[in-house]
């Protein structure tokens, strides 16, 4: 029996996987820029995939993928990390349509499609050098992902009833004067989901301060102290303000390319790299933290950069409390007026004897008046954040409130935004003061300046 002239297999199928994998890259980018927006621009002649093109122009990246022309737009210029992911998503995605397309090597390469397709994104993004092209993938293999996959399936686990909580150095592949690569017993495991089966591997290492130290094969060599092995470079300053619990893994990636990632006690999984925070897997969903290019924008936005590391690392460790808090740095002292209470602004002294009347915390006004946030311990205004309200000093760190309930009308931003509490609604309001940094308690920081969230890590 002849086949009908107008079926034609190969055909159907090469559009089926050409529609597929067009679908999987705007799935990508619409997952890890939600707030972008991505269109499509008119198409040439089909080709093999692969970002072609991209060309950032303020914050509008133009890029051509299969024969079809795409344009991403965001409120403002992507960092070189947002390029650095977006190029890292079309190179898994390139790698695995030449595996599709080449039976020969999909055969001995299923390992690529193991996992969410998002795991490779991040993974192509920390090392590129698995994913260069199909002859890549099938002849390396991809560590950070078998690490991400470790702590997947034990964030899903406990142990005696606890959450687990474990992490993993990945050697890095640059010469670093400091650490020799590990000696590998013949014998040693594979770091990969296979171990998650072993009860007892999760009691190895807790993640804060004792990881798996993995070869550069993906190999598990040995159990490291992440404080012993970030001690040579203790007089190293690291690129960016961190929290007090995780300084230790910034620095044991500050050189030699090695990769840390933890499953924290909050069930939040980290990736550190460079000597910062890279990637947060929070909720069900990857986030690029990109701390170093946001930091930059409120140290900037602040003018002051004792203030902006001081509130920036009190923010992070509050993170890791979950807790919430509201810091705003207002740009005219005077407008504290119009934003704050009277009885809230520490200049107001409550004078009335506790046992002669009714106590308010006025009456503690004295504690703190007329002093800068240097004047006293992080420790000390990290509990002084906590308390309900917002902390408001000046650009020059002088503390003009605590936990006070800021004025506010309503804004065009805020009545369209989804609900999320008044600490959004009066962030929203004070930045037309200031620069605000708020703190959620599902452990996220904000940034706002003239009305707009400007970003979330």
């Amino acid at each position: 029996m002849k086949t009908p002239a107008t079926f034609r297999p190969l055909e159907n199928r090469t559009q089926f996987i050409s529609g597929l994998y067009g679908d999987l890259m705007e799935n990508g980018i619409r997952y890890f820029f939600p707030g972008a927006t991505l269109e499509r621009l008119a198409g040439g002649p089909e080709r093999m995939p692969g970002l072609l093109g991209a060309v950032p122009s303020g914050g509008q990246v133009e890029f051509e993928w299969m024969g079809e022309g795409y344009s991403l737009s965001a409120s403002s210029k992507l960092s070189d990390h947002e390029r650095r992911l977006l190029r890292s998503i079309g190179m898994v995605l390139s790698a695995r349509y030449q595996l599709i397309t080449n039976q020969a090597l999909a055969a001995q390469s299923f390992q690529l499609f193991r996992g969410l397709p998002e795991d490779r994104f991040v993974s192509a993004f920390l090392d590129p050098s698995p994913h260069t092209s199909g002859e890549a993938v099938a002849g390396v293999r991809d560590r950070i992902a078998d690490a991400i996959e470790v702590l997947r399936t034990s964030s899903m686990s406990t142990y005696e009833n606890r959450r687990i909580a474990t992490g993993v150095l990945l050697f890095g592949s640059m010469p670093e004067p400091c650490h020799e690569p590990p000696q590998t017993p013949d014998w040693a495991m594979r770091y990969s989901h296979e171990l998650t089966s072993i009860r007892s591997f999760h009691r190895l290492c807790d993640g804060l301060q004792t990881l798996a130290l993995v070869d550069r094969d993906g190999l598990l060599a040995e159990l490291i102290d992440v404080h012993e092995w970030a001690e040579p470079y203790r007089d190293m300053p690291l690129p960016i303000p961190t929290s007090a619990r995780y300084g230790d893994h910034c620095r044991a990636t500050l050189c030699g390319g090695h990769i840390c990632l933890i499953l924290s006690p909050n069930g939040e999984v980290k990736i550190f790299s460079d000597g910062v925070p890279v990637f947060r897997f929070l909720d069900g969903k990857w986030r690029l933290v990109d701390a170093r290019y946001r930091y930059e924008m409120w140290k900037n936005a602040i003018g002051h950069t004792e203030l902006a590391e001081r509130l920036f690392a009190v923010a992070l460790n509050l993170t890791e409390s979950r807790r919430g808090a509201l810091f705003v740095v207002l740009d005219d002292p005077e407008s504290a007026r119009a934003l704050v209470s009277q009885p809230d602004l520490l200049e107001h002294m409550n004078h009335q004897p506790v046992a002669e009347g009714i106590s308010s915390k006025d009456q503690l006004h004295y504690l703190l008046r007329d002093k800068s946030i240097f004047d006293f311990p992080s420790t000390v205004l990290e509990n002084v954040a906590r308390i309900d309200g917002a902390v408001v000093l000046t650009s020059q760190a002088n503390l003009l409130a605590f936990g006070a309930i800021l004025h506010h009308q309503g804004s065009e931003e805020a009545i369209n935004r989804p609900v999320e509490g008044g600490r959004t609604t009066a962030a929203i309001a004070a930045s037309r003061y200031g620069t605000v940094l708020k703190i959620s308690e599902d452990g996220l920081v904000s940034m706002y300046r003239e009305g707009r969230c400007l970003w979330e890590m």
